[in-house]
């Protein structure tokens, strides 16, 4: 089949390559000509665990092509996949300048059918929004062209996005009736054929649905995070271990294992953006989501948590004080740091007068753009980057762990003994046992895992 990506982002970049993986005929899109560039000459622009293998594979099998050409776009693809960035807004809604913009390309070069997929995150209501602006640009030209938009929205986890891509839990399409809908549907069927062939995995609804299906998911698997986090707290408050609640509570099948980790607040480009858009939508309907504002709430709050603890340990006034932190993505595999903890946490340190030592595995360079719009020049000479994790280490008052990336899974326990000031670990992952850093002589600070003196 021919396929259009337009925008290539995470979304777009795993969907266009994996879709040329099965044999498709793709073509991306994007205003980015740098971006563009850097594909052509083999490079990628995300970090994403074997992306670039099967970009290099299919560019080299004709099967996938970039490029900043709008008119080609259009005339390639049959199926018109808008996966462009839908930021949140100055009052928490997605801004879906970017996708309506893309749909108003299409309505001013298609010529013949065309189904338009919105891949991206977008509000309830938008498959309306794109389906207006596609027939304004035709009125415009005075063109009777038939299309058809639906709405297939992603379930891809940063990290694993190809992986779950290819072997998905779940296909959700929405889809109407009018306006060349069956057809629509037809083609739809055929290009996720592939992913069907041992059980049915596609959940057919209408496209209002499979908006807020999208939404809806990201805000439980949010609510479930912030829901341990609260927990955790209270659970160094009382003495309790949270791992040890979380066995407890998640070997009941009605809730599960999944995301009840507690940790030092999620971050990436999803949650925070859907959980805020989902209550705008909500305000705009004259309803709140009570819930998912305490969620929000519980979130802000949860990336302080390890600045609150370097507090308690080591005092308000951090002057002269230097610290180690490894990790800084908002989650492993990836160098995205969007609305990462890591920014907070460092955001505090400086600002309290630490310096500080760092390390992460794949988002140095990320890291380091970020960050210097986050503290400016001046205070980012204050953050040394180091290319292993134990030389992070050297003269630090204490180790912050804020990603949990596997090489730091298993350290040399004696080694950051040595190399550390003091021997003391505050693990916003909860990646090492209590116990354990008791025998190896370690102070540790986990979340919701402190050892307390019970009264």
């Amino acid at each position: 089949m021919k396929i259009t990506i337009i925008g290539t982002g995470y979304v777009g970049l795993v969907t266009g390559a994996c879709l040329a993986e099965l044999g498709n005929d793709v073509f991306c899109l994007d205003v980015d000509q740098k971006k563009i560039d850097l594909l052509n000459s083999g490079g990628i622009p995300i970090h994403e665990p074997g992306l670039e293998e099967i970009v290099a594979r299919n560019r080299a099998a004709g099967r996938l092509r970039f490029s900043t050409d709008v008119a080609a776009s259009v005339a390639h693809g049959t199926l018109q996949f808008i996966a462009v960035g839908t930021p949140p807004d100055e009052d928490g809604s997605a801004d879906l300048q970017y996708v309506l913009a893309a749909a108003r390309n299409i309505g001013r070069h298609m010529k013949e059918f065309k189904v338009i997929v919105d891949k991206s995150t977008v509000p309830v209501g938008t498959a309306d929004r794109v389906a207006a602006a596609i027939r304004e640009e035709l009125a415009e030209r005075e063109a009777k062209v038939d299309f058809s938009v639906v709405s297939n929205p992603e379930f891809l986890k940063e990290g694993a996005a190809v992986e779950d891509f290819m072997r998905p839990d779940r296909i959700v399409i929405g889809h109407d009736d009018s306006h060349g809908g069956q057809r629509a549907r037809d083609l739809m069927k055929l290009l996720y054929a592939p992913f069907n062939r041992n059980h049915e995995r596609t959940y057919w609804m209408d496209v209002r649905s499979a908006e807020f299906t999208k939404y809806a998911a990201n805000a439980m698997l949010a609510t479930r995070i912030s829901f341990m986090n609260e927990l955790a707290n209270l659970a160094d408050r009382v003495g309790a271990d949270i791992e040890a609640v979380r066995q407890g509570i998640g070997s009941d099948p009605r809730i599960g294992y999944s995301f009840l980790y507690a940790g030092a607040g999620y971050g990436g480009s999803c949650f925070p953006k859907d959980v805020q858009a989902l209550e705008r939508t909500a305000r705009q309907y004259d309803q709140e989501l009570l819930i998912l504002r305490a969620v929000e709430a519980v979130n802000d709050r949860q990336k302080h948590i390890l600045g609150r603890k370097v507090v308690a340990r080591f005092g308000e006034d951090l002057t002269g004080k230097h610290f180690a932190v490894w990790g800084l993505a908002f989650k492993p595999n990836t160098d995205d740091m969007r609305e990462a903890p890591s920014r907070v946490l460092l955001r505090e340190l400086i600002e309290r007068g630490a310096t500080v030592a760092v390390h992460d595995p794949v988002a140095m360079h990320e890291a380091k753009r970020v960050l210097e719009l986050d503290l400016g020049t001046a205070k980012l000479a204050r953050v040394r980057f180091t290319d292993a994790p134990m030389d992070a280490l050297d003269d630090a008052e204490a180790l912050l762990i804020v990603t949990e990336w596997k090489a730091f899974r298993s350290p040399d326990f004696e080694e950051i003994k040595e190399r550390l000031k003091h021997p003391v670990i505050l693990d916003g992952r909860n990646l090492y046992e209590p116990d354990l850093m008791t025998g190896v002589g370690i102070e540790y600070h986990g979340i919701g895992r402190s050892v307390l003196t019970r009264k």
